[in-house]
């Protein structure tokens, strides 16, 4: 299966200079586990809640502090036609769980490890034990 049938295309941004209390504010009204980092009309990086969660962590002041200090930048990406499995190992090697669909330099959405999942259990691919 081709991630095309798989990602979110509903994508939820933000961009660079916005602080990160509104970044989590933002990912809370979305129930999403990302942001995509716009910057110049393209993709600057992805704020995760792994990355909240260090900055939490690190004691910042979440409304003084930009999404730029601690989105990951240059993700790692898919394509439509990346194979669905392909990047879910993909993923798993990296120890993230989003990876933003790109086609033509244009974020057409984010995959999720949660997609990956529940195509595999909605189609039956997951072995009961």
């Amino acid at each position: 299966m081709k991630v095309s049938r798989l990602y979110n295309p509903l994508t939820v941004v933000a961009h660079p200079w916005e602080d990160l209390s509104e970044a989590a504010r933002r990912m809370t009204r979305n129930d999403v586990g990302s942001l995509a980092i716009y910057a110049h009309g393209q993709l600057a990086g992805i704020l995760t809640e792994r990355d909240l969660t260090r900055a939490v962590a690190d004691g910042v002041d979440l409304t003084r502090t930009t999404v730029e200090e601690y989105m990951t930048t240059e993700p790692e990406t898919a394509s439509p036609d990346t194979d669905a499995r392909d990047a879910a190992i993909t993923m798993l090697g990296l120890g993230v769980r989003h990876i933003p669909v790109i086609a033509d330099h244009t974020l057409l959405g984010v995959l999720s490890i949660r997609d990956v999942l529940e195509d595999l259990v909605w189609t039956g691919e997951v072995r009961s034990a």
